[in-house]
């Protein structure tokens, strides 16, 4: 087994090689005086099982072609297998055609991944399962709840837990984290979105009265829709307000905003690396997924099971 990293979350990628005892892969990933990207891979992978750990977060077009050109080297240099290894998934958030003329950019960066030479993916919480069968090659999608789950159970497992989706949506992911936590009850914050970016809260389905309530969602981006649902949820008489997101994207005015906000705590993974200003915000804190994906990569590595993880 070989591992590799670009540039997009090399602390990410050392944790994964530490749980694996397996070195990182000698290689350069940098630009040209023009920022094209140049790969040049400094140990021999031929005949290798090599997987790429690289999250397409912001710089989104900057790390995806850092993606497809390690896949492209590896190609070359005659790897036996390459699995791409995306934590974050990104452009997942376009994945369908919400109106006419509109792209299915998921499908298309599928398509490119693909098309540049990679045998298999491995991602986490992919936006929508559908975009598993955007892939022509096996894609293998694993979950953040069991990590999210322990955490709650230690810290807030003596709290009258209530599990909360932000949105419609997200109902499945909700339930999937309330039942482990045994059965715990569940409420939706129904949402209208008038535009890209905003949401308003319009009212709570379900009894947070002197409930502990746990938000949780896949991506945490400007922060809006978990913010007006935690204002909504402490209106209705919640006795507190958690948020557990996979992927903290994060941008614009996301931190500030949280830190104003009626979250006790937004909880995020190191999927996308966190800038300084994540450290120094004291309303968020982040878990590791690298024993998950690591115990992932053995799994696809020894050809055993990766959905035992989650049984």
């Amino acid at each position: 087994m070989k591992l590799l990293t670009g540039n997009s979350n090399p602390p990410l990628a050392k944790a994964i090689a530490d749980y694996l005892d397996v070195p990182l892969t000698e290689a350069s990933v940098r630009r040209f005086a023009d920022e094209e990207v140049f790969v040049e891979i400094h140990e021999n992978v031929r005949g290798e099982d090599v997987f790429v750990i690289q999250s397409t977060s912001f710089p989104a077009n900057d790390n995806l072609m850092e993606l497809l050109i390690m896949i492209d080297a590896l190609r070359r240099a005659s790897a036996k297998r390459i699995t791409a290894v995306v934590p974050y998934f990104g452009y997942a958030r376009q994945d369908r055609k919400p109106g006419p003329r509109t792209p299915i950019s998921a499908k298309l960066v599928a398509n490119i991944i693909t098309s540049a030479g990679a045998n298999r993916v491995l991602s986490v919480d992919l936006h929508a399962g559908q975009i598993q069968g955007f892939f022509d090659i096996p894609t293998d999608n694993l979950y953040g709840a069991p990590v999210m789950s322990a955490d709650i159970q230690a810290r807030f497992g003596d709290q009258n837990i209530m599990v909360v989706s932000p949105d419609v949506g997200g109902v499945v992911r909700a339930r999937s984290l309330a039942k482990r936590l045994d059965n715990a009850p569940l409420a939706i914050v129904d949402k209208r979105r008038e535009r890209a970016g905003e949401s308003e809260v319009m009212n709570i389905i379900g009894d947070v009265e002197g409930r502990f309530c746990i938000l949780i969602d896949d991506i945490v981006d400007s922060a809006g829709t978990l913010c007006n649902a935690a204002a909504a949820l402490k209106a209705a008489g919640a006795a507190g307000v958690v948020a557990y997101c996979t992927h903290g994207v994060l941008s614009g005015a996301a931190i500030a905003r949280v830190e104003a906000s009626e979250l006790t705590e937004l909880v995020v993974t190191d999927s996308i690396v966190a800038p300084d200003s994540v450290s120094d915000a004291g309303k968020i804190r982040r878990l590791t997924i690298a024993p998950l994906v690591g115990e992932a990569i053995k799994r696809i590595a020894d050809e055993s099971s990766v959905s035992s993880l989650f049984d």
